[in-house]
């Protein structure tokens, strides 16, 4: 027996409410393991550095936030975690690049110079900002 156009209409209605709602379920299961997964870095990088400094344990939150504001934003430690950032960047290149051959399109990431520059630019703004 054929379907009438109001049928197939229907069907194709009650489709795409189940697309939807599997789409759905699939964001909350997405946003669920990023929490998840930020969860246990901070539990992990929090015992690291429990670990090296442990006398850090007794401070409290106020005393242990201005302990990393104090050491953690020097100009020292900003050159370091800048170096590491485009170490992290320039080995992630090459794997794009890669990649993008293997799907025939061409790869979009930053490359570790480009990234340093955008680093100092804000770094610059900031300071302007802050001066």
């Amino acid at each position: 027996m054929a379907k009438t156009r109001t049928e197939k209409i229907d069907s194709l209605l009650i489709e795409i409410e189940q697309l939807e709602n599997k789409r759905k379920q699939l964001m909350q299961a997405q946003k669920q393991q990023e929490r998840k997964d930020r969860t246990k870095r901070l539990c992990r990088r929090a015992g690291l550095l429990e670990s090296l400094l442990p006398d850090t344990i007794p401070l409290t939150e106020e005393q242990f936030k201005i302990f990393l504001e104090k050491t953690m934003l020097t100009d020292q430690s900003r050159r370091l975690l800048d170096e590491m950032t485009a170490q992290n960047a320039a080995t992630a290149a090459p794997q794009t690049a890669k990649t993008a051959v293997q799907a025939n399109t061409s790869p979009v990431a930053k490359t570790a110079h480009a990234a340093q520059e955008s680093r100092e630019d804000e770094g610059t703004d900031e300071g302007a900002a802050q001066g």
